[in-house]
């Protein structure tokens, strides 16, 4: 037998459903051959036992069970978990009183006339309703005209939105009423219009996916 046909016959061994056997390496004149007799006594003989990987009937075998914390290699890529949802925060405007969701749990103070808050008793009509009026409620835009000061001193003061945390349930109600909103803007654009329509949507699809 041809050295080249040793990887032959070492492959064809287990494939035809036996067990064990017993292959003789005998190497005689600078060739080696491999058979399944003891070789000549002038031939270098060297004894090789094979041992069948694979059941006699043919039948493959089960594949092994890993042991407890053994890690196994799928080509399958595992679903990815939904992104959480975003922290929004329900806002409550100190002018009027009216309710906005943001993504700013502390907006900044602005200025508003405390005619608007209800504070004083001569409201917007009296303090700016006149010839001798403020224009404005910001003393600076005035420049002289009505009683500017009075205005600054006592119509004037700084304010502050009270907002807090919303419930997963809250957040979820707010993306998708900003979700149906948003398609409907989609549907009535022009297509110079969409693009930042169409990101919008994307960052809209993503934060629903945590709301199952």
């Amino acid at each position: 037998m041809r050295a080249g046909c040793v990887a032959a016959l070492l492959l064809a061994w287990p494939l035809a459903g036996v067990r064990a056997e017993t292959v003789y390496k005998c190497v005689a004149g600078g060739q080696t051959i491999y058979q399944q007799t003891p070789c000549a006594k002038q031939q270098q003989q060297e004894v090789l036992q094979l041992t069948d990987s694979a059941p006699a009937d043919g039948r493959v075998a089960p594949m092994p069970t890993p042991a407890p914390g053994q890690l196994t290699v799928t080509d399958e890529t595992p679903p990815r978990p939904p992104a959480p949802l975003p922290t929004l925060y329900l806002c409550v405007r100190a002018t009027d009183g009216k309710t906005y969701t943001s993504s700013n749990g502390h907006p900044d103070q602005y200025a508003a006339p405390l005619g608007v808050l209800g504070a004083v008793d001569n409201g917007l009509a009296n303090t700016y309703g006149n010839r001798h009026a403020a224009v404005s409620s910001f003393p600076e835009l005035n420049r002289g005209k009505g009683n500017a000061a009075a205005v600054a001193t006592s119509n004037y003061v700084w304010v502050q939105d009270q907002c807090r945390a919303m419930s997963p349930a809250e957040t979820c109600a707010a993306l998708r009423n900003d979700n149906d909103a948003n398609q409907k803007a989609m549907r009535n654009a022009f297509k110079s219009e969409r693009a930042p329509l169409d990101a919008k949507d994307a960052a809209l699809r993503a934060q629903l996916q945590g709301c199952g």
